[in-house]
């Protein structure tokens, strides 16, 4: 069996299956194998219920007290029972698994295994895993993974597909000398996979994942340096004097540049003048002024005689861009144009046919701009903004439509600078790190189940003022193995809760981008009351009149990724709020969730994020298509990070091209270096 193969040959997968394993980015037999947990289970001994508190994963031993109860809620049939041990007692509750009537009777002494949470005073556990005694003691003192889902396909059935495709697979060939794995400690390719799937220990663990993120991270920067070994030798061939329309410009503005924004404009303006081609990426955070920057930097261009580009990763970002520039470039008699899927084929062709002969001078557009036949008769200056959203081949595509063209990246992430020169390492940097005076901070709430309905009521009196607001769930649809919200079952939830007062659309990654943009748009323009949504709108929207975000099971995302999600509010003149709801409190989910309460720093959050993320919080909630990294995390793993990328960048000529050399690697740096998100 070849690891290209489709997942079709390996035992137990049909054509059904198959389309279920497709939900999940699953086609090929290295596809699986590849496939890695998102988290893993550790069997201890049974502990004392009464010892315990919510937002822990225990195993109890009890005995059940009370008559269990069944009853059928909303179409779902609920299994109730309640169980004790010496030092107290918690609740159990199950929803569509009939099968466990018989095994949950009154009476009984019962294993089960789950999370602790807290209802009305009490602690309960919700889809518990019931054990039996044999079971139970099989798995005492052994590790197992747990795998990201989609409905139809349970953890138990990834494990037993992945072990068939391991057993009939041919050993992969690991593209590391033996000399070279021992100098950075790392396991064999072929130990470290089955390592990873089924550790015998969390030890055993931890080495094979660190060899994955390892290899993950290598070829990121196998990638960067391939990119920078182009950019390196790019020259400029265009000339930068004048500046007199660039400052009319910016004396006109109706605001004043903070000093981090006039440090980052005299840095990019002096790049353009050299005779080496720009390279340079602007971080910034969320509502810092990158795009007014941008702007800017797109007049001097224009002034100079070339044309400019802006590209973004939506349609509803690109019309959003278009507008506001438009605004600022009123009356200056540069003309702009917005290119994108939707535009109309006859006025795509005439925006073509203007900025191959020179007529336009900017042009704004998504991925559409890296279509072969959009050529520009001399593109000086390329920007992307959100660079997490464009893989370095992507850029590298934008580059070559001019004749070497300037390069400016924008980007809201604020991560730390010592990761910054390595993610972005073919990049100069600058950084925006203050804020325009007149903006608006987000007031926060970190708050538990029980504020729900006053959660509920506050985004119900918002809408009624004029506002609009947005909720974000970690997950798609419903998981049987995991007690979090799902945008699917959500909307009916808030259908039952504000019936016709409220209109609302759910968004999420699983969508075709055009039906992600429509239900964007209808957003942004006012049409659309709530949007109810998982993490892919972090990036791509910009509603000045959404006041009111609300995360669900806040305590399951990194602080950083919270921080860029709760910038989709605060945009507009008015105060905005974000509501940070736990599903399962802990004080140490309470305390970490603080720190984005009492701050709205974008940099001092992500500096406090890396600290705080340790090894036993490696592994968050990915969404299938929402992410690139399998297991490795820029964050968390920055050390790791740092000597990946020092290897790579390290290696000898004959070295590297060797390895670029080796088919597995360079499917591994395309899908890694050329599509990440950071």
């Amino acid at each position: 069996m070849s690891d290209r193969d489709s997942i079709c040959v390996i035992k137990g997968i049909g054509e059904k299956t198959a389309a279920l394993y497709a939900k999940l980015g699953i086609y090929t037999v290295s596809d699986l194998i590849n496939y890695y947990p998102r988290d893993y289970e550790e069997y201890g001994k049974a502990e004392l219920i009464g010892t315990k508190q919510e937002g822990h994963i225990s195993t109890f031993e009890g005995f059940v007290y009370t008559v269990p109860v069944t009853k059928s809620v909303n179409g779902k049939k609920i299994l109730i029972a309640n169980i004790k041990d010496e030092t107290g007692s918690i609740q159990l509750i199950w929803f569509n698994m009939p099968y466990l009537y018989s095994k949950v009777k009154y009476g009984n002494i019962i294993i089960v295994r789950g999370k602790i949470t807290r209802s009305a005073g009490r602690l309960m556990m919700t889809q518990p895993e019931l054990l039996t005694r044999e079971e139970y003691l099989m798995r005492v003192g052994k590790i197992f993974p747990v795998y990201p889902l989609t409905k139809g396909i349970t953890n138990n059935a990834v494990r037993r597909a992945v072990e068939n495709a391991m057993d009939a697979a041919d050993e992969p060939k690991d593209w590391y000398t033996a000399a070279f794995r021992k100098r950075y400690e790392l396991m064999s390719l072929g130990n470290a996979l089955k390592k990873v799937h089924f550790p015998k220990d969390r030890e055993e663990m931890l080495t094979a994942r660190k060899r994955i993120v390892f290899d993950e991270f290598f070829a990121f920067s196998l990638g960067i340096r391939a990119l920078r070994g182009d950019s390196s030798r790019r020259r400029s061939y265009y000339t930068f004097t004048k500046d007199t329309e660039y400052k009319k410009m910016l004396s006109g503005l109706k605001f004043e540049l903070t000093g981090a924004q006039k440090r980052a404009l005299s840095e990019i303006t002096d790049d353009m003048r050299k005779p080496v081609a720009m390279n340079r990426l602007v971080q910034g955070d969320v509502g810092c002024g990158k795009t007014v920057v941008a702007a800017l930097a797109l007049m001097f261009t224009v002034e100079n005689g070339y044309q400019g580009a802006l590209m973004v990763p939506t349609q509803v970002l690109a019309a959003q861009h278009f507008r506001s520039l438009s605004s600022m470039f009123e009356g200056s008699g540069v003309r702009i144009e917005l290119l994108t899927s939707k535009t109309p084929a006859a006025k795509k062709r005439e925006i073509k046919k203007s900025l191959k002969e020179g007529e336009t001078d900017i042009v704004i557009g998504t991925h559409a701009l890296l279509s072969d036949n959009v050529e520009f008769k001399d593109a000086a200056l390329v920007i992307t903004d959100e660079q997490h959203r464009f893989g370095v081949h992507q850029r590298e595509k934008m580059m070559f439509k001019g004749n070497d063209p300037h390069v400016l990246v924008l980007s809201a992430t604020p991560i730390p600078r010592t990761l910054a020169l390595i993610l972005y390492g073919d990049l100069d940097i600058s950084i925006i790190d203050e804020l325009p005076s007149d903006r608006i901070p987000v007031k926060n709430a970190v708050v538990d189940e029980s504020y729900r309905p006053k959660a509920y009521a506050f985004i119900r009196e918002q809408i009624k003022q004029g506002r609009q607001a947005m909720i974000i769930c970690p997950m798609v649809e419903p998981n049987e193995e995991l007690d979090i919200e799902n945008v699917t079952e959500y909307a009916i939830k808030l259908k039952n809760i504000y019936k016709d007062e409220i209109s609302f659309e759910i968004l999420h990654g699983k969508m075709k981008d055009s039906k992600k943009d429509e239900i964007m748009e209808r957003f942004s323009k006012g049409e659309t009351d709530l949007l109810i949504s998982t993490t892919v709108i972090e990036v791509g929207i910009n509603v000045p009149n959404a006041t009111v975000m609300m995360i669900e099971n806040s305590e399951r995302f990194g602080l950083s990724q919270l921080h860029q999600l709760r910038g989709r509010v605060g945009r507009g003149a008015y105060q905005s709020y974000c509501i940070f709801m736990m599903g399962h409190e802990s004080e140490k989910a309470r305390e970490r969730l603080e720190i984005l309460s009492k701050s709205n720093d974008g940099f001092e959050i992500s500096s406090k994020d890396l600290k705080l993320r340790g090894p036993g919080e490696l592994f968050g909630i990915a969404q299938s298509g929402e992410t690139t990294f399998g297991m490795a995390d820029p964050y968390a793993d920055a050390e790791t990070l740092k000597l990946a990328a020092e290897a790579a960048m390290g290696l000898s000529k004959e070295e590297y091209s060797t390895m670029m050399k080796c088919p597995a690697l360079n499917d591994r740096i395309v899908k890694i270096a050329g599509n990440v998100v950071l």
